[in-house]
């Protein structure tokens, strides 16, 4: 029996693993049947598209960078399934608020002064759902899982998660705008009933006193958690990585409607295609590194990545020289010459942007001590949000100062070499712990 099926079989996991995979799902349900509802049915320009795409995605990542601090100091200090059962019940709440603004979108009711405003708002809630469950999904593994187990669990979190990113970004570009408003508050019941399951993840040191100030907790949990080296490198590094992520996702919905001329459905294949990649990449790192943390092979995944995004910003320019004069269907664009390239260059961005980054999320949790993993956790999403929410300004200026879509897929190239930088960063200072720990 594989550690894989070995973990699916366990109480310990299955919960958790489950609970995560209809939170990512139901958050990617919304997302994509809001983004691609408003740029194909509300905006009809690409600077205007692009600009919405950078505040919906600023408005999801902004409250990692505020309330990490505090979720991280929750995480290490209460129980964490218990955490996690509060946050689900919450979800319920929020995703009614977002059905009543995608059902008067549907309608045509108040668009720009209501629909767009709680659509937006109910995006921001699902970030902070999302900030108070980011450190616990990681933080929990190694309190529920042996230390050779914890690189398969990352893994199998992490290509679970974007599994369910792939099913939640399939119906939200498919079915009507109605039955995904109907379907989110569906999956928010379930997922708190799955919740339930979970088992007991008590705080493992003594209970500290909450700092509610939140930019001063902040601080000091980024400067306290940043003297282990490895964990301050691999923190920088998952941090670039995002930033790259978020300026592509940015780039996605108003890229395929503008430049390749593609339907919301095509979009949504653009995501579901990545998001296959991720889950590939994850698994196929721990297969490689046979279980064991290390940042070996991240410096060639990111370079690897970059190219693909060079080859990618190539075909959409071939694209644009003979262009579709409406936008082309499912089977339409993959019938069209050189669609098959463009999916492919897709792919190899997604799977070794996964090969670069799961290693990383292990390093967080096991070379952090197990009473202050979360708050390592919450460390990184603040640093990671900073970056990313910076990666959506830099995106929104550029689309405002006129540059194209395609043209910022260089940008994005670029910013992989820095990547590969901290990824090199990183394996010299994990070879140097290994040599000292062989010493001692």
């Amino acid at each position: 029996m594989t550690t894989t099926t070995h973990l699916l079989r366990r109480r310990r996991f299955l919960p958790l693993f489950c609970t995560q995979l209809l939170n990512a799902f139901n958050d990617n349900l919304y997302k994509t049947a809001m983004v691609l509802f408003v740029v194909y049915s509300v905006y009809n320009d690409e600077s205007t598209e692009g600009t919405f795409s950078a505040i919906a995605s600023g408005l999801f990542i902004l409250p990692f960078f505020i309330l990490s601090a505090l979720a991280g100091q929750l995480a290490d200090m209460r129980d964490k399934a218990r955490i996690i059962r509060t946050v689900k019940m919450c979800e319920i709440g929020l995703m009614v608020v977002g059905a009543v603004g995608l059902y008067l979108a549907w309608r045509g009711i108040g668009t720009h002064s209501l629909a767009i405003p709680l659509l937006l708002f109910a995006l921001f809630l699902t970030g902070v759902q999302s900030t108070f469950l980011g450190p616990i999904k990681y933080a929990i593994l190694p309190q529920h899982l042996k230390r050779e187990e914890v690189l398969a669990g990352t893994g199998l979190v992490e290509a679970g998660t974007y599994i369910a990113i792939l099913a939640g970004t399939i119906l939200g570009g498919i079915i009507p705008v109605e039955y995904a408003a109907v379907g989110i508050i569906g999956t928010s019941i379930v997922g708190y009933l799955v919740s339930r399951q979970v088992p007991p993840a008590p705080p493992l040191g003594e209970a500290e006193k909450l700092d509610w100030h939140i930019l001063r907790a902040s601080i000091k949990l980024v400067r306290d958690t940043m003297h282990n080296r490895e964990i301050y490198y691999a923190i920088l590094a998952i941090s670039f990585f995002w930033t790259i992520g978020a300026v592509l996702f940015i780039q996605f919905p108003p890229l395929a409607k503008n430049v390749i001329m593609a339907s919301k459905e095509v979009a949504s294949l653009f995501l579901v295609v990545f998001s296959i990649g991720v889950a590939i990449g994850s698994v196929s790192i721990n297969a490689l590194l046979k279980g064991k943390v290390s940042a070996r092979y991240a410096p060639e995944s990111v370079v690897a990545m970059g190219l693909f995004v060079v080859a990618f910003y190539v075909v959409c320019l071939m694209w644009q020289a003979d262009q579709p004069m409406e936008l082309l269907g499912v089977m339409e664009f993959l019938a069209w010459p050189m669609a098959s390239v463009l999916l492919l260059c897709l792919l190899g961005i997604a799977v070794a942007g996964g090969m670069f980054v799961v290693p990383l999320y292990a390093f967080l949790t096991t070379r952090a001590r197990p009473d202050q993993a979360a708050r390592v956790i919450a460390a990184n999403n603040i640093v990671n949000s900073g970056a990313m929410v910076g990666g959506s300004l830099l995106a929104m200026g550029l689309s405002m100062a006129g540059v194209s879509v395609t043209e910022q897929l260089l940008l994005s190239a670029a910013m992989c070499l820095v990547s590969a930088w901290l990824g090199r960063k990183l394996l010299v200072v994990e070879r140097e712990a290994v040599a000292a720990a062989a010493k001692g």
